[in-house]
This record gives C-alpha cells, sequence and structure tokens, in this order.
C-alpha cells in the first residue's frame, strides 16, 4: 500500500476529478433529494472517491505497457468498471427498487468517474514502487 503514498497527488487530483464529475452527473440528472448534501456525505463520498483511485492507481502502475499506456489506463477503468462497479450498483439497486433508468445513468457515472480518474492520473504520471 506504499503506492498510495507515493501517489498521493495524483490520488488526490483524480478524487477531486471524480468529485467534479459527481456534481456535474447531479445538475444533469439529479433528482430531488432534499436539498444540500450533508458534510457526513461529503466526506463519505470523498473518502469513497480516493479509495476508487487509490485502488485504480494499483492497477495502472501494474497494467502492462504492450498496449500503449492510454489503451491501458482507459482499459483498466473500463475492465474495474465493468467487473465491479456494474454488478454492484445494478444489484443493490435494484433490490431496493430504483428504476432501470435511473440505475443504467448510475453506472455510466461511475464509468465517467473511473475514465476521468485514470485519465487524471495518467496525465500526472504514477510512480511506481521502488525496486
Amino acid at each position: 500500500m506504499i503506492y498510495i503514498w507515493l501517489n498521493a497527488l495524483p490520488i488526490l487530483a483524480a478524487t477531486v476529478a471524480g468529485l467534479l464529475v459527481g456534481w456535474l452527473y447531479h445538475r444533469l440528472f439529479g433528482r430531488a433529494s432534499g436539498g444540500r448534501p450533508t458534510a457526513g456525505f461529503m466526506l463519505t463520498a470523498f473518502l469513497a472517491q480516493a479509495w476508487f483511485a487509490a485502488i485504480l492507481a494499483g492497477a495502472l502502475i501494474l497494467a502492462p505497457k504492450q498496449a500503449g499506456v492510454w489503451v491501458m489506463a482507459i482499459g483498466s477503468a473500463v475492465l474495474i468498471w465493468v467487473g465491479f462497479m456494474v454488478p454492484a450498483v445494478i444489484v443493490t439497486q435494484r433490490y431496493r427498487g430504483v428504476k432501470p433508468v435511473t440505475v443504467t445513468l448510475d453506472c455510466f457515472y461511475w464509468l465517467a468517474v473511473m475514465v476521468v480518474q485514470a485519465v487524471v492520473m495518467q496525465a500526472i504520471g504514477l510512480e511506481v514502487l521502488p525496486a
């Protein structure tokens, strides 16, 4: 987990970018949710986005370079999204009775977050663990 500390700046930048994607998503597609988000919700969102960025950073560091760094960056984000995010969102939201259109929008929101985070971290650069 030392890679997280070595890459704190790119992870933080990706976290902020992911939160901006969330802000934009809720401006465009948000439903009336009872007003402004609470401080507790914002802290939870920040921590979740930071964790997603940290896990993605690890995947980007370990990704093979044969296909090119940008292909692997975007591909890693899409693979994590389709392999983990989509099933979790679909199962939990459908269990709660959320409409399919909302589930679909939320799934694509998380795709946007993952791709934006990957692009930000790849653009800044990630430090590989010392040998």
